[in-house]
């Protein structure tokens, strides 16, 4: 029958798993001689047992262009990705200097003197033209300074390796559930594989998490403060993920109706009538979150919560106005923020960004177009991305005038030629694009989730990995020591 990994192509691109010369990286011998055993049949049995595993759970998500708003099963290659020990020290170093920085920037914004912007580090009008800038949130402090509660920072690695950051998500990042989900299955589906190496557990999140919630209460709480899940409700995309965490908490999932603030204090309605709130992690953006002070005809949020936040009674995480941090305008000054807050030079380097209100940058942009990544500097998910390589030339004429039309709308980045990862297709593995999302939390220190969720797309040649535009994930090992191979 021959080997899933018959014809491997790393096309000449970084791979994870293959070097250069073909050879299997040391830190793959174990699980790549294994699977290698593996007939296609018998690898499409374990698949089988992975979807049965995620029906039962409810592992799905809706793709973005599904006109019937399907949930579908959540796609998790079996192959794992692996990083080794001393690889994710770096990688882990990196991302608690930026959220350290971010959070720092932040507070400043919004309770200090605005110290980075009088500098003039970042300048003054992009961010009050920031989407995510919230004047509202003046003054509303927040413990310990953790305005970016939790933060995913998207990762890729280049053509040699080295690990960037793409973007930084500071408002409501998701995607934690499926590397706990996509952790538990690989323990079933492939237990010996997984038994064989040191990987570093994620199960612990849950606590984690709930320990930076209540580190951040008012200090009116108390010993033991309450905290709950602000959801939008059962038809959003991401409410898998929502109920999924209060569980793993073991507190209250609550929508805005549960809600009432009466004398600046937030209470939840119960069987037992009214109970004080402490800390709200909201899975609601801004605009919706107070009809009082955002958006009126918001039916999701509670009137008043920012008034009690205001007054110091409960804590919104993560906090408001946050968007102006992840705009991927601002990006590209992350790592003047991290020299001017911390003293530091950057662990992790940004992509290469070009800033099309600049008229030079803009110029050489359009006369290069069809060879950048242009993104609209307030989208996520995947939205509104136009990758010159692969757009037609009617798309590239849209996103032109769009360039044209509202320069500081938009940034362009050169293309980077993510890292691939064998992948099962057919009855083969066969190289996919990938990227990491890694979680930090930060409470009364930044830690860090080991691993993260590494995501696939799963298209050939695409470089979106977005699930909602049809990506894919990979349980990702983080190795605590030496492999099993070194380890003879």
């Amino acid at each position: 029958m021959g080997s899933l990994f018959d014809a491997y192509d790393h096309g000449g691109l970084f791979d994870e798993v293959f070097a250069a010369d073909g050879s299997v990286r040391p830190h793959y011998d174990g699980v790549v001689g294994r699977l290698d055993g593996f007939t296609p049949q018998e690898f499409h049995r374990r698949e089988e047992i992975r979807d049965r595993i995620f029906r039962t759970q409810g592992v799905t998500f809706t793709l973005a262009d599904d006109e019937d708003g399907l949930e579908r099963t959540f796609p998790m290659d079996l192959l794992p990705r692996i990083v080794p020990a001393d690889e994710w020290a770096v990688v882990e170093r990196g991302i608690v200097q930026r959220v350290t920085a971010l959070n720092r920037f932040l507070e400043d914004l919004y309770v200090g003197e605005q110290a980075a912007v009088r500098d003039g580090v970042v300048p003054r009008w992009l961010v009050r033209t920031a989407e995510g800038f919230r004047r509202e949130a003046f003054g509303i402090a927040v413990p310990h300074a953790a305005r970016c509660l939790v933060a995913g920072v998207d990762l890729v690695r280049d053509g040699d390796g080295v690990y960037r950051v793409l973007e930084d998500n500071l408002r409501n990042p998701s995607g934690v559930s499926y590397v706990l989900e996509n952790r538990a299955a690989m323990t079933r589906v492939l237990p010996i594989a997984f038994s064989a190496e040191r990987v570093r557990p994620v199960d612990h999140y849950g606590p984690m998490l709930l320990g930076a919630l209540r580190a951040v209460a008012p200090p009116a709480a108390g010993d033991r403060p309450t905290a709950v899940i602000l959801t939008p409700g059962v038809h959003n995309s991401a409410y898998f993920e929502h109920a999924f965490l209060a569980r793993q908490m073991g507190i209250e999932l609550v929508e805005g109706r549960d809600l009432v603030v009466e004398d600046h204090v937030v209470w939840m309605r119960s069987t037992f009538g009214l109970e004080r709130v402490d800390v709200i992690y909201r899975r609601i953006d801004d605009d919706f979150l107070d009809p009082v002070v955002f958006r009126p005809d918001s039916m999701l949020g509670v009137p008043g919560l920012l008034s009690a936040a205001r007054a110091g009674n409960v804590t919104i995480v993560n906090a408001v106005g946050n968007g102006v941090a992840d705009d991927k305008a601002v990006y590209a000054f992350v790592p003047d923020l991290i020299r001017f807050y911390l003293g530091e030079e950057p662990v992790l380097p940004n992509v290469e960004t070009y800033l099309l209100w600049d008229d030079e940058q803009r110029a050489e942009v359009l006369d290069r177009l069809d060879r950048l990544v242009v993104k609209p500097v307030g989208a996520s998910g995947g939205y509104g991305l136009v990758i010159g390589p692969t757009a037609t030339d009617a798309e590239l004429a849209a996103v032109r005038a769009a360039i044209e039309a509202d320069p500081r709308g938009y940034i362009a980045q050169e293309v980077v030629a993510l890292s691939r990862h064998p992948t099962m297709v057919g009855d083969r593995f066969a190289g996919r694009h990938v990227d990491l999302r890694p979680f930090a939390i930060s409470g009364e220190r930044v830690d860090v989730l080991p691993g993260g969720l590494t995501r696939v797309a799963l298209r050939e040649g695409s470089l979106v990995v977005n699930s909602s535009q049809g990506g894919g994930s990979k349980d990702t090992w983080v190795l605590d020591g030496p492999t099993a191979g070194e380890r003879g």
